[in-house]
């Protein structure tokens, strides 16, 4: 049985035309069998993408022969094509959709004017030296938060990444501008862009973990500042660092623990809902009955 893998990645680069970059992407993809999702703007690209893992490899060897992207980093997880429904290479006008697309400036050594990189180390540092000075600010959406986060973290109220810029000069954490900010993300791509907006609406000290979770989770696991599991984009929904993981999720039935979200039932809302696996029945709804009226057939 062979060996699979899933390698997610990003990087900020100038692309003058994401097009060709995309049918090139497409068609290696295609050629070495992995499936996945990869999003090329003018700013860069973001990608995961999973298969056997020489293909997987071999993926990796040869995007990084295009120019910009040589020094392309990417985190490895277990996993493989399997995860993914299908492979999705497209272009937009941004790799991660703040909305913000005008404002975010990139050359060839990335975003310009974004929060200071740390590595997990250095994270830690900072807090035993800071202490209660030092801030966590989640920049993904909101429910991701609900089954692991760092301790302590400010939570913004966001359902997509495009209410950051709302939720930021909405004046709720103007006071957290005099503050030292960790931002802190999956695998650190979203810190790229939020910490630059962050730091273009006054917040003054502004940092980011260098690889995000993934790289902290790496280099600590459980016993570091970081609790609960890491929710992922494809089917395995979620992933721990170590046996040791903390469940700190609640079903929304049973309140139970639980780190596992699956889709409401009613056709016309499947949002996620964090359910225990008692709860999680084939036709599981929103605890609420699911205000959603589902869509009717168009009269005959």
């Amino acid at each position: 049985m062979s060996l699979s893998r899933i390698a997610l990645y990003y990087h900020f680069t100038p692309i003058a035309d994401p097009e060709s970059v995309v049918l090139w992407q497409r068609a290696l993809c295609e050629k070495l069998g992995l499936r996945g999702r990869i999003l090329v703007s003018k700013h860069g690209i973001n990608g995961t993408v999973g298969g056997e893992i020489n293909a997987v490899k071999q993926y990796v060897r040869t995007t990084r022969q295009y120019s910009g992207f040589r020094g392309l980093e990417v985190k490895w997880s277990d996993g493989g094509a399997e995860d993914f429904p299908r492979l999705s290479v497209k272009a937009r006008d941004e790799i991660v959709a703040f909305g913000a697309a005008d404002e975010l400036t990139v050359d060839q050594d990335g975003v310009v004017g974004g929060g200071i990189h740390l590595s997990p180390q250095e994270v830690n540092e900072l807090v035993e030296r800071e202490g209660d000075d030092v801030v966590f600010f989640d920049g993904r959406n909101a429910f991701e938060a609900r089954i692991g986060r760092f301790k302590g973290a400010v939570v913004p109220d966001t359902r997509t990444t495009h209410d950051f810029v709302s939720e930021l000069e909405s004046g709720k954490y103007d006071e957290l501008k005099g503050k030292k900010i960790i931002t802190y993300c999956t695998g650190g791509i979203r810190c790229e862009i939020l910490s630059a907006l962050m730091k273009n609406r006054g917040f003054e000290d502004v940092y980011q973990i260098d690889g995000g979770i993934v790289r902290y989770g790496e280099a600590f696991g459980d016993a570091g500042l970081w609790e609960g599991s890491l929710y992922v984009f494809d089917q395995r929904m979620h992933m721990e660092f170590t046996p040791d993981a903390v469940t700190i999720g609640e079903c929304e039935q049973c309140q139970a623990p639980s780190n596992r979200f699956v889709n409401c039932a009613n056709q016309a809302c499947r949002e996620l809902i964090l359910l225990c696996p008692d709860c999680a029945t084939e036709n599981a709804m929103c605890p609420a009955g699911c205000a959603k009226v589902p869509a009717t057939a168009p009269a005959a």
